[in-house]
């Protein structure tokens, strides 16, 4: 069971070099009661790919999300600015 939620959406955008991506991560139950991180990322519009991670604990799956939260705010990615969140993160 997850205690908390965690969802976040990112994007990256470079103008001069053409870049508009985005990457979206959110830890939820599968149908089996497994902890799963769901990694989504690709183009701005596009569908993009998907990544499922399964892990046995929470923990497990919150020390990834972390761990990649970082890695892409080192590689540029930020919240989107003056956007309803709320229809992107759906």
């Amino acid at each position: 069971m997850i205690t908390q939620p965690y969802k976040i959406y990112f994007e990256r955008l470079d103008p001069n070099r053409n870049m508009a991506r985005y990457y979206r991560m959110e830890i939820a139950p599968d149908l089996f009661g497994r902890t799963c991180l769901i990694r989504s990322w690709g183009r701005i519009g596009k569908r993009g790919q998907q990544k499922h991670h399964q892990f046995a604990e929470e923990r497990e799956a919150v020390g990834l999300f972390l761990n990649i939260l970082r890695q892409k705010r080192g590689r540029g990615y930020r919240p989107p600015p003056n956007r309803d969140l709320e229809g992107l993160m759906n």
